[in-house]
């Protein structure tokens, strides 16, 4: 599903409203995710959903202003000067007659979601991910969430690995603990504003916030590709940095955080099949100008760090050595200290993507 502008519908004839619904949604750029009828509906439709725009009669609007963000429409079966002051009063970007000026009316809606993003900084998006199984990536991701916190970057660790959802067991979370995930969010992701989202998230000691992978096999293999989508694009309306981690197969959910990411940080074993699986992998998906190298579990090696360059060419950003304390941190559910080799590794690679991004 693409991008669609989230509308609130403010008319007080029902049969009207009901045409105007079914029409806007039918273009396939709209989505209406409330309906009101009277003054008060429609202000706390605006203030609970923050819609990219308001379509709404103006005898509606005189009172209820949209909140900052949203955008103002007007729309009326007549025109006259009475409906062209209150839409004037309250700061409409426009005013259409209905049904002759639908078409109008509905691009008009459609471009509001342009001017919504613009107003609001999207997050970036790094997206994580190791060519060979057991690099490192679900490490790295979370430590990367916890040093962008600590530089006080609103983050939310996003774990698309549906199938094992490995994140969970790096942050403590039990067994038997239960926790919304990406199962949840992905319904509603087209509708629910930014304020909303952290209903669904959970909120790490360190400062970040994780959407977990959902815990049940069966809710996993409900998540989409598209759903997947939706769900990234609505958490990074809600901070500053996104940070994805993502399974070895470039498929399915991988694919769609390939796709939308703004950096992709390549986790590289110092192996030479660590390197042309990477090779190969960045090659099909197109994502060369994307990519920060990472060594992990760097050891003396005939593969140097200094091999990425020639490989791949630019230099790893940052060489993480071999750190006995890993595991048993992870068997904890705790991260490293910020202060170690490791925690200092990746605060750098945590400042390279803060002064590369955007």
């Amino acid at each position: 599903m693409e991008d669609v502008a989230r509308i609130v519908l403010g008319l007080e004839e029902h049969a009207v409203a009901e045409e105007v619904m079914h029409f806007l949604d039918r273009t396939g750029r709209t989505r209406i995710v409330a309906t009101a009828s009277d003054e008060r509906q429609l202000a706390e439709a605006i203030r609970q959903l923050e819609p990219d725009a308001v379509v709404a009669s103006p005898a509606l609007v005189d009172v209820s202003e949209p909140s900052s963000g949203s955008v103002l429409l007007t729309i009326d079966s007549s025109e006259s000067v009475q409906s062209l002051r209150r839409a004037l009063r309250a700061g409409a970007r426009g005013f259409y007659l209905w049904p002759a000026e639908r078409d109008e009316l509905a691009d008009a809606a459609a471009r509001t979601l342009q001017l919504s993003e613009t107003a609001r900084q999207l997050a970036t998006v790094i997206a994580v991910w190791g060519p060979r199984g057991g690099s490192g990536a679900t490490f790295l991701a979370t430590h990367l969430a916890a040093a962008l916190a600590r530089r006080e970057c609103d983050c939310v660790l996003v774990d698309l690995d549906l199938t094992f959802g490995d994140v969970a067991v790096v942050c403590g979370i039990s067994v038997e603990e239960t926790f919304r995930s990406i199962a949840d969010l992905a319904p509603v992701a087209d509708e629910l504003p930014p304020g909303r989202v952290d209903e669904v998230l959970w909120r790490h000691p360190s400062g970040f916030r994780v959407l977990f992978a959902p815990a049940d096999v069966a809710a996993s293999e409900q998540v989409r590709p598209v759903d997947v989508r939706a769900s990234i694009h609505a958490v990074r309306r809600a901070c500053d940095f996104v940070v994805l981690d993502l399974t070895r197969s470039l498929e399915g959910a991988a694919r769609v955080a390939l796709d939308v990411a703004d950096q992709v940080v390549v986790v590289l074993q110092l192996d030479v099949r660590s390197f042309r699986a990477a090779k190969r992998a960045i090659a099909a998906m197109g994502i060369e100008e994307r990519c920060v190298f990472v060594v992990n579990r760097a050891t003396r090696s005939e593969v140097t760090p200094a091999d990425i360059e020639r490989v791949f060419g630019r230099p790893a950003v940052v060489v993480i050595p071999v750190d006995r304390n890993v595991r048993t941190a992870q068997d904890r559910g705790q991260l490293l200290p910020k202060r170690g080799r490791t925690g200092r590794a990746v605060d750098r690679l945590a400042r390279h993507l803060m002064e590369t991004s955007g």
